[in-house]
């Protein structure tokens, strides 16, 4: 058999002229990462720009630096990306370089741009409020729909730079359909890790289920005392992202839908993944800082929540990586 390796062939490092498409999708990217790492960089040197008194951000000053500082971070490898995605440089990085952090940045991004429209809609048409009545706000309303359009700039230009750079690098890993894959590609091992991801999945979002029908069970007093319209459709989001995981694992280990392109359960486990995933990390490492009052302190079922949700994501993702490795032989 003849071996395609996940490192570029001489052919295909060959730079083509970068067209409008890929420059304008670079120059919005990078642009909508200012807003939100201007805020961060201003809070972090002491600025309370976009932070009302009362506000529990000014309550842990260290913890809150910290956590800017991280997130500055993030936001910044989001330039970083979209220059790897658009230069001739960008084609001789490791596959494993540019895969990670991709995956985090469209686990993150992408319940953004999905919820966050839906939670103005809902907004419009319903009236809700975004913060309970007689609650402490927690941010000026105009930092949210600053930095949240920056972020969903960001996921669909990134997302669509990747699209292209992915399609031209590796594209001839995910040729033909589901039902053209051989027994090698999909053997005993991925069919059991499509199944016990599945479970795993299923598992983490029958909590956000609950959450999002209005059940406070597992919930702590501040979160109960927090939900609002948003909370609601930020829950059911999560287990919509549950679904297309399950959808895509189950196609991919199993072989379902024959007729399909063997692209479509590849996206679904790809973006699944990365929102359960990555959301579950995040949210598993801030509920675990210290808390000062026992009503801002995590349940048991929180934890484990966001903590099937990290396993899932890391086991989804694991398996694709074995599956493209073996489409290279």
């Amino acid at each position: 058999m003849t071996e395609t390796a996940l490192v570029p062939t001489p052919q295909s490092l060959r730079t083509a002229p970068v067209g409008p498409l890929r420059q304008t999708l670079r120059a919005a990217a990078i642009a909508s990462c200012v807003p939100y790492l201007g805020l961060k960089i201003a809070w972090i040197a002491g600025s309370r720009t976009g932070i009302p008194e009362g506000s529990v951000l000014l309550d842990h000053p260290g913890t809150m630096a910290v956590v800017n500082a991280v997130t500055v971070v993030m936001d910044s490898a989001v330039i970083v990306l979209a220059l790897l995605l658009t230069q001739g440089w960008g084609r001789r990085v490791p596959a494993w370089l540019l895969v990670l952090p991709m995956w985090a940045a469209t686990g993150l991004l992408t319940p953004i741009v999905t919820g966050y429209p839906l939670q103005l809609l809902a907004k419009v048409f319903t009236g809700a409020e975004s913060a309970p009545a007689e609650s402490e706000a927690f941010l000026d309303e105009w930092v949210f729909g600053v930095v949240y359009t920056g972020f969903i700039v960001q996921g669909i230009a990134l997302g669509t730079l990747f699209a292209l750079y992915a399609r031209e690098r590796w594209g001839h890993l995910w040729r033909g359909t589901v039902w053209d894959l051989p027994n090698s590609a999909v053997g005993p091992r991925l069919r059991a890790t499509a199944v016990i991801a599945s479970v795993l999945a299923a598992l983490c979002a029958v909590p956000h289920a609950m959450w999002a029908a209005g059940s406070t069970t597992g919930l702590n007093e501040a979160r109960i005392d927090e939900r609002t319209a948003a909370f609601h459709l930020l829950e059911g989001v999560y287990v919509l992202f549950a679904a297309v995981t399950v959808a895509g694992v189950l196609m991919l280990g199993l072989r379902l839908g024959r007729g399909l392109p063997l692209k479509t359960p590849l996206v679904l486990a790809w973006l699944g993944s990365g929102a359960l995933g990555c959301w579950g990390g995040w949210l598993l490492s801030t509920a675990v800082m210290p808390a000062a009052e026992a009503a801002d302190r995590p349940t048991t079922l929180m934890l484990l929540t966001y903590a099937v949700q990290m396993i899932t994501g890391l086991v989804v993702l694991a398996a694709g990586a074995s599956f493209l490795r073996k489409r290279t032989t």
